[in-house]
């Protein structure tokens, strides 16, 4: 009976999340188009970091041979 509930309400929460989605549509663009930017440059910086890693353990394994 529970996952009965359960799977009813997940429908239900989807459904509703659906119809908000449409009718806030300006608003959803609104905030994708804030964080987006956010986002990019944080990836931006993990590439950079972890390119740099990268090459300071390429030059220690070159200077141990």
């Amino acid at each position: 009976m529970s996952k009965m509930i359960s799977l009813l309400a997940g429908v239900v929460v989807t459904l509703l999340g659906l119809v908000l989605l449409v009718a806030w549509w300006y608003e959803v663009v609104f905030v994708l188009r804030a964080i987006v930017p956010g986002i990019l440059i944080f990836a931006g910086v993990i590439a950079v970091i972890s390119g740099l890693s990268e090459l300071k353990d390429k030059m220690k394994a070159s200077l141990k041979k």
